[in-house]
């Protein structure tokens, strides 16, 4: 069985999407179904042995849809076109761009047509403006060229017995139109019944007008509402480098198969995921796990695609590419999310999908009643009213709020870093009661700052040792460099240019200050210069058991002193936390720290439960343990592994 979410062009209400439901359902190798109108997509578990994509299509066709293939979407998931540029999404802003001509047609027409029905509120105007065969002549475009798309309802109800929002719009319009002809080409026949000969045309331009004008803004809402997916999709360079007989050959990014062997430089995005061969460096992984601090990664590592390449330049072999990689994933983890319904979503559809027929038949018992029972001008009234049942009837809003809710949320949330898995978790989510609060970049800043500065052991003191330091550390983009040459910056501590400088990868840097050789790094930079650090050991561990980057800093073979990096408290982290617990949830912080520095920091932000020492993969087994007491759990966390 295989699951695909395909892209249905031609929808108009959620009426359309339970016909689509309905026609899919009855395919011999269909297990399950379920077509979102909001974002125009149909989620589809079915055997491709027996219903192949062409019967799919064939049968979606039949009922007056389109049904596009999922690999226009994301099968080569080429990043530079998106998922959410795919044919339906083209179909979309070709539609957009049409319905904005026949907009601009129908707001001046419409509006010279309502003029020219009360001419007494508008004296100014022509005289030959109000006369019955003009009007006639105005509505004709805005009746069956504005409002064409709106016929194909009327096709639905003959051809198929279906009947959606635009059979009720159509049925209403061109009975007030039909009225309105005949009122101007045979007004002797009404008057011969004792009835005005009155006109309509104004109704029947107006409500088309203004539904094709709630149909743009809607295909806007759903084109902004993807943006969030192109900008996922952005994150993957369009071109990779790859070695191919000792030489390197620069290929779109569609073009890289699995085994390929690729050359990342410094600075540069890896282009898929893979394995590194040869070479070693630090990579900014921040985009899949919120740590801020890059990771050293060597031979024998793992890489993710999109993420940034900070220092040194490796060679590696894609293991995964197109739709396989961790990006892809992400990306298909939103659209899952847009493309699901939540249950109170269902049972509006339901409801919309019967509504149709119900209106339609509400609406002739009016005119009736009205004709037989209600007072003169009784084919004026009757009409009148049967109009206006079916028009105010349409069952847009009942089957666009929650979709639109949900797809408009989980965009917003996609642009801001937070992955909503579907749209049943938004609805269930008042029913939380605890929560757990990843540290790193959640309730920290995810950015690392200078918080101690030793020098304790040295005869230098620590301005000299900050200075020598940044004047290192200046040309560095490593996170640990920016701290401490913003900390210098803050401190109004000069520091001069430096010369000859050298990153050493997942070590350090060295660099000639003032004629000066200086290392600043770790005790392995330290070893690999054969310059002893067993006096500082107290130091070092002192910060490290505060959960502290100790950087040591050496200036001509000797070590000046220790610089202490953290990251520090987010501000309105303890307010957050303070608002959770008096919304009544049980507050949890869950980190990879030892249990003293969580705690510490726990009772920083006013946080009572902790969970230290859980590496990344056994967050999960967490969050169970506090689902089997009972409790439903929300997981907050800023690395998509959370």
């Amino acid at each position: 069985m295989k699951k695909e979410i395909f892209s249905i062009h031609g929808m108009h209400c959620a009426s359309c999407a339970l016909t689509i439901e309905r026609t899919l359902k009855k395919v011999h190798g269909v297990s399950a179904v379920d077509v979102n109108y909001g974002v125009e997509k149909a989620t589809v578990a079915y055997d491709p042995t027996v219903a192949s994509l062409e019967v799919l299509q064939k049968v979606v066709k039949s009922v007056g849809y389109e049904l596009h293939a999922p690999e226009t979407a994301h099968t080569k998931m080429r990043m530079e076109v998106p998922a959410v540029t795919d044919h339906a999404a083209h179909l979309r802003e070709t539609e957009l761009g049409s319905i904005r001509k026949k907009l601009i047609a129908g707001v001046v027409l419409s509006i010279i047509v309502l003029f020219g029905s009360y001419p007494a509120w508008f004296p100014w105007l022509p005289a030959q403006l109000a006369d019955p065969f003009v009007l006639f002549l105005l509505t004709i475009p805005v009746q069956f060229w504005v409002g064409s798309q709106f016929y194909r309802g009327l096709w639905l109800l003959v051809r198929y017995r279906q009947a959606d929002m635009n059979t009720l719009i159509a049925v209403g319009t061109l009975a007030a139109f039909g009225y309105s002809m005949a009122a101007t080409f045979a007004p002797n026949l009404f008057r011969a019944g004792g009835l005005a000969p009155d006109l309509y045309y104004d109704t029947a331009a107006i409500i088309i007008t203004l539904i094709l004008l709630g149909k743009f803004l809607e295909l806007r809402a759903k084109g902004r509402a993807s943006e969030a997916i192109k900008k996922l999709a952005g994150l993957q360079p369009k071109i990779a480098r790859i070695v191919r007989d000792g030489a390197e050959v620069d290929v779109q990014i569609d073009e890289v198969k699995t085994g390929d062997m690729i050359r990342v430089r410094p600075g540069e995005k890896i282009p898929v995921d893979g394995e590194i061969l040869e070479g070693h460096s630090t990579i900014d992984e921040s985009m899949v796990t919120g740590e801020s601090m890059p990771v050293g990664k060597g031979s024998g590592e793992m890489v993710i695609g999109a993420t940034v390449n900070k220092a040194g330049s490796f060679t590696f072999r894609a293991t995964k590419v197109g739709r396989d990689t961790v990006l892809a994933q992400i990306i298909k983890l939103v659209e899952q999310a847009q493309a699901s319904k939540a249950p109170i979503q269902r049972l509006a559809d339901l409801i919309a999908g019967y509504f149709v027929p119900v209106v339609i038949v509400v609406a002739i018992a009016t005119f009736l009643v009205w004709y037989f029972f209600g007072p003169e001008p009784r084919l004026t009234f009757a009409l009148a009213n049967f109009v206006a049942v079916l028009i105010i009837a349409c069952p847009c809003a009942l089957g666009l709020a929650t979709p639109t809710a949900i797809m408009v949320g989980t965009g917003r949330g996609a642009e801001a870093g937070v992955l909503i898995k579907d749209a049943e978790t938004l609805e269930i989510a008042h029913k939380v009661r605890a929560i757990i609060l990843d540290k790193t970049g959640t309730l920290t800043a995810g950015k690392p700052a200078v918080t101690d500065v030793s020098v304790q052991r040295s005869a230098f003191s620590v301005q000299d040792t900050v200075r020598f330091a940044a004047s290192a550390e200046q040309n560095s983009e490593h996170p640990l460099g920016v701290a401490v040459v913003g900390y210098a910056k803050g401190k109004n501590i000069a520091f001069p240019e430096a010369k000859n400088f050298q990153s050493v990868t997942g070590k350090g840097i060295r660099a000639e200050v003032d004629g000066k050789t200086v290392l600043v790094g770790t005790r392995g930079l330290m070893h690999e210069a054969k310059i002893e650090h067993k006096d500082w050991e107290v130091e070092l561990a002192k910060l490290e058991d505060q959960a502290k980057t100790a950087v040591l800093v050496a200036v001509d073979g000797k070590i000046t002193g220790v610089i202490g990096i953290a990251d520090t408290l987010k501000r309105g982290s303890a307010e957050a936390v303070a608002k959770l617990k008096k919304l009544g949830l049980e507050v949890w912080m869950i980190t990879g720290d030892n249990q003293r520095t969580a705690e510490a920091i726990a009772r920083e932000v006013g946080i009572d439960h902790v969970m230290a020492h859980v590496l990344p993969d056994q967050k999960v087994e967490k969050v169970k343990e506090l689902q089997a007491q009972g409790k439903k759990v929300a997981m907050v966390g800023d690395g998509i592994n959370d």
